[in-house]
């Protein structure tokens, strides 16, 4: 279980990662958002577009949690999602504008979870049984890959 000093960390990154996402990318060309610079990484349009799809799957599923008792957690075709045309458009104005307001209100939720909340768990049958806990450390540590990612992207450009 996570200290609450350890949550509110993991918080304030999670309310952070628009704003670093935004100035990892911030002025590059649409041929540097949508190149496919490293052989089987996403472009930095689609990493940024799939951590808007990734992080509102995962809102949603936390809401689920607390909400109802150990529901399942529905995964997604991340791959066949980042190749939909929406997602791998070098527009990603759209994408960061919904980041930032869905982190806004994530923090939120997060901040709101009463002490017992957070041992509330849901099935993954992926991942197995996952606690509100580990959804906020999982999903820290999610965004954070996607910035390394998309970092190594525009270094291999």
């Amino acid at each position: 279980m996570l200290s609450e000093m350890e949550r509110m960390e993991l918080i304030a990154k999670i309310r952070s990662l628009p704003d670093q996402l935004e100035s990892l990318v911030a002025g590059l060309s649409p041929e540097q958002l949508g190149g496919a610079y490293l052989a089987g990484e996403w472009t930095v349009a689609q990493n940024v577009h799939h951590l808007f799809d990734s992080h509102a799957n995962s809102y949603i599923r936390c809401r689920l949690i607390l909400t109802e008792d150990s529901p399942p957690l529905k995964p997604y075709k991340q791959d066949a999602w980042a190749a939909l045309p929406d997602a791998s458009d070098p527009d990603i104005s759209v994408s960061l504008r919904l980041l930032r307001a869905l982190h806004a209100r994530w923090a939120r939720f997060w901040e709101s979870l009463p002490e017992d909340a957070w041992a509330r768990s849901g099935v993954h049958p992926e991942y197995g049984t996952m606690s509100l806990a580990d959804m906020l450390r999982s999903y820290t540590d999610h965004g954070e890959a996607h910035l390394d990612q998309i970092t190594r992207t525009l270094a291999a450009a």
